[in-house]
């Protein structure tokens, strides 16, 4: 079994579909999270963690679209719309994002070469991260990466 994730908003490889395009920055998208299905965790996993990540963002570092930490490990899939709709499972709490926002913050790369988002779904060792709302992703990442016994990922596309 291998562990793997999967939305019904649009499939590995597309166009970010309108729905989740960021509202602003020259976008007019619905800003929705996507739909997300997982499944075949490892066994002894203890808490989920959902990131989205665009490494093509002219930063030097990327954009952080949206963070979500300590989700149940009994959690296999969240709504579309999940963030915006407060509908996230008891317990997750939401990071800000490079928006400045503690939701999720969809595409909208400046005019030019196409932009990938990677949302990357962590199944973790421990129960819980210690972080509040406004703690960093980078702060995510660190723990993640300290903790993480598998991920899963889904990649579309935006042109700028």
């Amino acid at each position: 079994m291998v562990f793997r994730i999967w939305s019904h908003s649009y499939k590995e490889g597309d166009e970010m579909p309108n729905a989740q395009r960021y509202h602003g920055m020259g976008q007019n998208g619905g800003n929705l999270s996507p739909s997300l299905f997982w499944e075949d965790a490892p066994d002894n996993t203890k808490s989920f963690v959902i990131t989205m990540y665009d490494p093509d963002a002219s930063t030097g570092s990327g954009w952080w679209h949206w963070v979500v930490v300590n989700i149940s490990p009994n959690i296999t899939h969240l709504v579309e719309g999940a963030s915006s709709n407060k509908l996230l499972p008891e317990g997750a709490i939401e990071i800000r994002n490079d928006f400045g926002q503690k939701e999720y913050g969809g595409g909208a790369p400046p005019p030019g070469k196409p932009h990938c988002y990677i949302i990357t779904i962590h199944a973790l060792n421990i129960a819980r991260i210690d972080v509040t709302p406004s703690s960093t992703p980078a702060f995510v990442g660190f723990n993640v990466h300290h903790h993480s016994l598998a991920s899963a990922q889904l990649i579309c596309h935006l042109k700028g």
